[in-house]
């Protein structure tokens, strides 16, 4: 009998920020039918080794009464069952709630085992699964460790012990010692998550802080000398209008001065730039489960409209990399490059996704078109290659420009 580890979750690629339909995420409820569907086929597939029980239902042995009771005992052994593992890993019941269910499969095992045959010690395995997928590792490990013994010792009774200990007691050690550490995983998984939202929200507001403290420090200056000139114009009214009318001139040009300094400073925050595109992109791959390598800062300095070409390339990359690519690794890379035409910069990304079909050239419609456009303006070209082996973006940009050209004038 093979080892039911899958039971507890389905295990999906899709990621939060995908657009495809959506799939049971590890460690969360599901939370449309659909998903539902989807979990309950990944638990219900390891039904498939309650053949033992059903075909001794079927083959007519039993009593009328028995045959009953055991359908009865069966249905109410399943529901239970998908009812723990369908729910437990994401929101766990309460302690007396769990020991109870736990207690009730295992006296039904118990009970139909003993009243109806061999047959029917498989449910000795489910009841050591329930064990690991929901009790704490050291409760885990001397219920899996009963529930194995006990059932040896019923099949002893009932059959040859050598049978038991190969097809049941070591798949009954196995599923449940495996679904110990798929729990350890899931809540993990869950912890990690709600660890990564955390940090988005501490830096959402360290950023704030941040544009608080520059615009006070920008504005500080500007608005106290506003306000000091407001009231000395005030205190010259109606006896020196002319002194007043200076004051109020001043004014004039202080705020005019700090819309100009506003605006400069919200500009800046607003452009894109590369350091905080490839933090960015960064922190978007580990969060779609990508392992990224990606670089702090370009290697050299660049001009402000290069830099922000080469941020709006990052975004956009990172951006169909997590939609686009399935890919499990994704490489970011910035090289200086020296040809026989000048000086470069290469920004080039490649996952190891399977890639997408098509021509090189960037699609007229999707993102790649705007992003090449950019390029354009700053003298950089954009190409792509899609390969068997995943996708590769490439952007190159020219770090010294070519030298105006001088015209020959001629002597006379």
């Amino acid at each position: 009998m093979a080892v039911p580890e899958g039971h507890v979750e389905g295990v999906s690629s899709l990621n939060e920020g995908d657009s495809r339909a959506p799939a049971v995420r590890i460690g969360l409820s599901p939370e449309t039918r659909r998903q539902m569907w989807q979990k309950l086929m990944w638990v219900g597939v390891w039904l498939a080794f309650m053949g033992a029980p059903i075909g001794d239902l079927l083959d007519g042995d039993h009593a009328m009464v028995a045959t009953v009771l055991g359908w009865l005992g069966l249905a109410g052994f399943v529901s239970v069952y998908l009812g723990l593992v369908m729910r437990h890993t994401a929101r766990a019941p309460g302690r007396v709630t769990l020991c109870g269910l736990l207690g009730f499969l295992a006296a039904l095992a118990l009970a139909l085992s003993l009243c109806l045959g061999s047959p029917w010690l498989v449910l000795f395995v489910y009841v050591s699964v329930s064990c690991g997928a929901t009790l704490p590792l050291a409760l885990a490990t001397w219920a899996i460790l009963v529930t194995t013994a006990t059932m040896t010792l019923i099949g002893a009774h009932v059959t040859h012990v050598g049978d038991i200990v190969p097809g049941l007691a070591i798949p009954a050690l196995l599923g449940g010692f495996a679904m110990t550490g798929v729990r350890h995983l899931i809540r993990t998984s869950v912890e990690l998550r709600e660890a990564r939202a955390t940090v988005a929200q501490l830096a959402a507001n360290e950023e704030r802080l941040r544009m608080a403290r520059d615009l006070h420090d920008l504005l500080g200056h500007s608005l106290s000398l506003i306000t000091l000139k407001s009231e000395l114009a005030g205190r010259m009214l109606p006896a020196h209008p002319e002194q007043a009318a200076r004051q109020v001139a001043d004014i004039e040009q202080v705020s005019r001065q700090a819309l100009v300094d506003v605006r400069a400073a919200v500009s800046g925050y607003r452009r894109a730039t590369l350091p905080a595109e490839l933090a960015g992109a960064r922190t978007m791959l580990s969060a779609a489960g990508i392992e990224a390598k990606v670089p702090n800062e370009a290697p050299v300095a660049l001009p402000a409209a290069e830099e922000e070409a080469l941020a709006w390339v990052v975004r956009e990359a990172a951006t169909n990399v997590v939609r686009h690519s399935g890919a499990r690794h994704c490489t970011v890379a910035l090289i200086e490059l020296q040809t026989l035409d000048g000086l470069f910069l290469e920004l080039r990304v490649q996952d190891d996704g399977p890639g997408r079909p098509g021509s090189s050239a960037p699609v007229a419609g999707n993102g790649l078109t705007g992003i090449a456009e950019r390029l354009e303006k700053v003298s950089g070209v954009l190409e792509t290659e899609a390969g068997r082996k995943g996708f590769t973006l490439t952007a190159r940009i020219r770090l010294i420009p070519d030298p105006p050209e001088i015209p020959l004038v001629s002597g006379s």
